[in-house]
């Protein structure tokens, strides 16, 4: 298990690092633009697909918005406290947060321009690396997904959560490509640093959440043996 979250943990990273080392460049350029172009018909400002593929599109990516995201994470947060979760809760916030900061650190670190190849089916604002629907998306929705798993028995619903948050995240990233509004690479970035981050919390609240037990229960043996 420690190797297994170790692996899971540093290849996303080095994934983003290779990705950072090579945005804009080469390879990774040409990857970028034949994708954009591939989702576009002889019109740039034309999406491939029927008017309502792109409305549905359009709909789905709003689920990685921040203000969607930040609304389900107040709910949720919400919904934790109320159980008394504290850890659970505390985990969520500093996870969403702590994304939220790095992306934005990262934007205006990277200060990549929004692409210009195609035309943007929604307005944008903010720099384009790496993708923040992406990361922000994977922090949330990994962080929300691994929570519940935790809370069921059986296997099955377990990888039926994870499933689904992981689902989820991967056609809000992919929409940011397909409205033009993100390079591949961007996206590609987002996931893995959104994923490892997510993970990263994961464990530490795991890990602080069993010494807490632990103590508890030490104390509750010294208190039974006095």
């Amino acid at each position: 298990m420690p190797i297994a979250i170790f692996l899971g943990v540093a290849l996303p990273l080095f994934a983003f690092m290779e990705i950072a080392d090579e945005v804009g460049e080469g390879e990774a350029r040409w990857f970028d633009e034949s994708i954009l172009l591939a989702l576009r018909t002889a019109d740039p400002a034309d999406p491939i697909g029927p008017r309502w593929v792109e409305t549905s599109v359009m709909d789905i990516t709003t689920l990685g918005g921040f203000a969607v995201l930040a609304l389900v994470t107040f709910m949720a947060t919400g919904y934790l406290l109320v159980l008394k979760r504290w850890s659970d809760a505390l985990t969520l916030l500093f996870a969403t947060i702590g994304g939220t900061l790095i992306s934005e650190g990262l934007k205006v670190g990277f200060n990549r321009p929004r692409p210009d190849l195609v035309a943007h089916v929604v307005e944008t604002t903010s720099m384009s690396f790496p993708s923040g629907h992406a990361m922000l998306s994977a922090v949330t929705y990994l962080t929300l997904g691994a929570l519940i798993a935790r809370t069921q028995e059986k296997r099955w619903l377990r990888g039926y959560v994870l499933g689904g948050a992981i689902l989820v995240t991967l056609l809000i990233g992919l929409t940011r490509v397909y409205l033009g509004v993100h390079w591949p690479t961007d996206v590609l970035a987002g996931w893995c640093l959104g994923a490892a981050w997510a993970l990263l919390c994961w464990v530490a609240a795991t890990w602080f959440a069993n010494r807490i037990s632990g103590m508890t229960s030490g104390q509750s043996r010294s208190s039974l043996a006095e």
